[in-house]
C-alpha cells in the first residue's frame, strides 16, 4: 500500500509488526573486531557499537514512510513556500567531509549550507538528498509536509524487516546495493541503488546520507514511553543508516548514531513518516 504526502513524495506502508531490535553480544563483539581491524581504537569501537545492546523485542504500530530521502528539489519547495532559513544559514559555519592534502577529513567549513553542501562554489543537485540540515530543520520540513520524523524503532523496522536483517537487502555487505565506503565520495541521486531496497521496498536505508529520527539518543531497551519521543526534551537525537563515507560495520541496519539537534554535515539528511489514521 502506498500514498503520496503533501509534498507529493511517495510513501510506503510499514505494517505494524514485532521484531528483534538492536544486536546480540556476539554480533557486537564481531563488529568491534572488524572496527579495530579498520584501524580504530577499541574504545572508539565499543562506544560506537555497544549502544546497540541488548537485542530486544519491539512492537511498532503501522506507519507510512517516505520511500526516498527528502531531496534538494523538495526542500527548495519548502523553503520557497515558507521562507524558512536553516540552522546552517543562520549560524554560517558547520562541518563537511572534504579532501585536503590527499586526505578526507571532517573540516570546519564556512558557508556550508543545504544550497552549498561542501561550502562555497559547491552545488545542491536537485535529485540528491538534502544535507547540511539539522534535526530542527528536518522536523520543520516534515511538519510543513503534514508528516513527522520517524521514531528510531520505526526506522529500524523499515530498514531490516521482521527478520532483523544485517543490511536492508540481506546479511552480507554489497557495494552494488548502497552508496558507502567512499566508493563514490559524494551523494548520489535518491533511489540509485534499487537492489538495496529493504523488505518493505524502502530505498537508501544504508548509505548515501545519515537520516535523522525523532528519538532522543538513549540506551536500550527501547521504551517509547520513557520520554525518548518527547519532541520538546533536550538532548541529542538519533540518526540512522550511515553515509557515503561510512564503512560496512557502520552501515548495518542496527547501527546507531546521534548528535546535537543543531548538528549538520554534508552526509546527514532525513526522510519523513506519517501516522496511519
Amino acid at each position: 500500500m502506498q500514498r503520496r504526502g503533501k509534498d507529493d513524495s511517495e510513501m510506503i506502508l510499514i505494517p505494524g509488526e514485532t521484531f528483534q531490535m538492536g544486536s546480540t553480544r556476539e554480533e557486537v563483539d564481531q563488529e568491534i573486531a572488524t572496527c579495530k581491524q579498520s584501524g580504530y581504537p577499541e574504545s572508539f569501537c565499543k562506544n560506537g557499537l555497544e549502544p546497540e545492546l541488548p537485542r530486544h523485542r519491539m512492537t511498532v504500530k503501522a506507519v507510512f514512510l517516505d520511500r526516498y530521502g527528502v531531496t534538494n528539489e523538495l526542500f527548495e519547495r519548502f523553503v520557497t513556500a515558507t521562507g524558512y532559513r536553516t540552522t546552517a544559514e543562520e549560524e554560517g559555519t558547520r562541518f563537511a567531509w572534504r579532501e585536503q592534502n590527499g586526505k578526507w577529513q571532517m573540516l570546519k567549513t564556512d558557508g556550508a549550507t543545504w544550497r552549498s553542501p561542501s561550502g562555497p562554489r559547491t552545488t545542491a543537485l536537485s535529485a540528491h538528498p538534502v544535507v547540511q540540515v539539522s534535526w530542527v530543520d528536518a522536523k520543520a520540513y516534515c511538519r510543513w509536509a503534514g508528516k513527522r520524523l520517524p521514531t528510531e524503532a520505526e526506522w529500524e523496522l523499515a530498514a531490516r524487516g521482521t527478520g532483523s536483517l544485517r543490511y536492508p537487502w540481506g546479511e552480507g555487505w554489497d557495494p552494488a546495493k548502497a552508496n558507502g565506503t567512499m566508493t563514490v565520495k559524494a551523494t548520489t541521486p535518491v533511489g540509485s541503488y534499487p537492489g538495496g531496497a529493504s523488505p518493505f521496498g524502502v530505498l537508501d536505508m544504508a548509505g548515501n546520507v545519515w537520516q535523522w529520527t525523532a528519538s532522543l539518543y538513549k540506551p536500550y531497551p527501547y521504551e517509547a514511553s520513557d520520554g525518548r519521543e518527547d519532541l520538546n526534551a533536550k538532548g541529542g537525537r538519533v540518526f540512522r543508516g550511515g553515509s557515503w563515507y561510512s564503512l560496512p560495520w557502520v552501515l548495518r541496519s542496527a547501527g546507531r548514531g546521534g548528535g546535537d539537534p543543531a548538528a549538520r554535515s554534508n552526509g546527514l539528511g532525513f526522510r519523513c513518516a506519517q501516522t496511519v489514521q
